[in-house]
């Protein structure tokens, strides 16, 4: 990659150029500028697609683009993040993402990512997943998020340590080569067994802002994921979840448009059920990414799985008591 860029400074005053060469090629043009542009919060960087001020070849081309080798990047002058400018996450969050890694190999690692902490900074976070891993590694030259939990979610989270890694990856997400399994507490008493759940989702923006997602048959975009029963309680029910494609709050939704939504969900969920739960010492959402499946190529296939937190466990113990 050759860029013709201004001197490093926490605003560029003009744009510039970045053309893409075959370590950069087959990546999304959002991903390539949160890579490139640290410390520029997501919302500017979408907005810059949305208006046009990031160009590819001259033309205007939507945040899904992927990369070609030769193409030519025009990137608009933004305030970036200078080296003093960057928040080092505190020792105990850095000792608690450290302890958290499961499986660490030359192109990438796993680890059981805490509830509570976001992947990464934006958004008003300073900090999340990703930032504290290059505080860990600052000899690393490349570590970046294969995939993305939710904030409130645990368990297991990709990150690749080459580029060539992530591409593969990426790749991998696109077919069916990663398979996803997660565990949910849901409300009510489960009928029946597995249940293939193929609703359209749409993200949608309200008027303060928030984003949530929507079922929607008509705009939403395919849908599937598999719930299959493990333990049913008096009054809730703990289910694996199977992720067949991987949409925003994809669980959280399919879950709620069934009538059982998960326990913890301050979004989607059922206050009523919430309060109940928190009478059992559930502090946070029940949602937690149990196991990663895949195969990389020229290797075994390799399964990862993330043990339940302690504080979940307690719940389940005394939804066990109870029933």
């Amino acid at each position: 990659m050759t860029q013709n860029s201004p001197t490093h400074s926490s605003l560029l005053s003009r744009a510039y150029c970045v053309d893409i060469d075959h370590e950069r090629a087959g990546q999304r043009i959002d991903n390539f500028l949160l890579a490139t542009l640290k410390g520029v919060p997501r919302t500017r960087i979408y907005r810059m697609l949305r208006k046009g001020e990031v160009r590819v070849n001259k033309g205007r081309v939507k945040a899904t683009y992927r990369l070609s080798t030769g193409d030519s990047v025009r990137i608009p002058p933004v305030r970036t993040a200078q080296a003093g400018d960057v928040v080092r996450p505190g020792e105990a969050v850095l000792r608690r993402i450290e302890d958290s890694i499961l499986v660490e190999e030359k192109g990438y690692l796993v680890l059981n990512k805490p509830s509570g902490i976001a992947v990464h900074g934006g958004s008003g976070l300073i900090y999340g997943v990703i930032e504290a891993l290059r505080a860990l590694r600052p000899e690393a030259p490349f570590l970046e998020l294969v995939h993305r939990l939710d904030r409130d979610t645990s368990g297991c989270l990709v990150v690749a340590k080459r580029r060539s890694v992530l591409r593969e990856f990426h790749g991998l997400l696109r077919g069916d080569g990663m398979h996803k399994r997660y565990l949910a507490l849901v409300k009510g008493r489960w009928q029946g067994g597995a249940r293939r759940v193929d609703v359209p989702l749409r993200k949608n923006t309200l008027r303060s802002g928030e984003r949530v997602v929507v079922v929607d048959a008509e705009e939403g975009k395919a849908s599937l994921s598999v719930f299959r029963p493990l333990t049913v309680f008096a009054d809730a029910s703990l289910m694996e979840v199977e992720l067949m494609t991987g949409r925003t709050h994809q669980i959280r939704v399919h879950a709620a448009h069934l009538g059982h939504p998960i326990a913890g969900d301050d979004k989607y969920g059922d206050a009523l059920f919430d309060r109940q739960m928190r009478g059992l010492g559930l502090r946070r959402l029940f949602l937690h990414a149990r196991s990663l499946r895949f195969q990389l190529e020229g290797q075994a296939a390799t399964t990862v799985e993330a043990p339940l937190g302690v504080e979940l466990e307690a719940v389940l113990a005394r939804l066990e008591a109870k029933s």
